[in-house]
């Protein structure tokens, strides 16, 4: 099995000219699931992981699965307003603007190792702000894991710059 032929591809979502990788057929497929969380964990296996981070939202998915197979703790990053307790945030660049993300403030303590985990890599906007929030609350970044990369929008390459190791399972070069 091909985890790629799980991906369902929507073209023109949410925009005219966007060809939209949607992982809900990946996560409706047992073995796929089963086979995505088993890849993303296994470089860590055996390793001391504190906390496995999730952004919004199929990052929860996936990293919360993540999360259980590492015996690790689970930490939400959300988009701002969304957590109930004291927070943390960074803003980041959208193509329209500016958002930020959160996490509680008490989410890692300082030296923790956190994986970050997400569905999808593309200009790695969000994965660098998510990253940067993670260290400025002093945890140590081990790596960013998603199912996908896009790799010609270069945000595999922006998360590596920052020197934290990037794995994909997927790619799907162009646009």
């Amino acid at each position: 099995m091909h985890l790629a032929d799980t991906i369902r591809t929507i073209p023109d979502y949410p925009k005219k000219g966007i060809l939209f990788r949607d992982i809900t057929t990946l996560l409706g497929d047992a073995r796929a699931f089963r086979r995505t969380v088993d890849e993303l964990v296994q470089p860590w296996a055996g390793t001391k992981i504190d906390k496995v981070a999730g952004v919004e939202a199929r990052g929860f998915i996936l990293g919360g699965a993540v999360a259980h197979q590492l015996s690790a703790g689970f930490v939400p990053i959300r988009k701002k307003g969304k957590l109930p307790h004291t927070t943390v945030s960074i803003p980041y660049s959208l193509e329209y603007g500016l958002d930020q993300m959160e996490m509680h403030d008490d989410a890692v303590s300082r030296g923790e190792r956190v994986v970050l985990v997400d569905d999808l890599i593309a200009t790695g906007g969000t994965a660098e702000a998510a990253i940067k929030l993670l260290q400025q609350m002093g945890a140590e970044v081990v790596a960013a894991c998603f199912v996908i990369d896009l790799p010609d929008l270069g945000g595999a390459a922006k998360i590596a710059a920052l020197g934290v190791p990037v794995r994909s399972l997927v790619s799907f070069p162009g646009h």
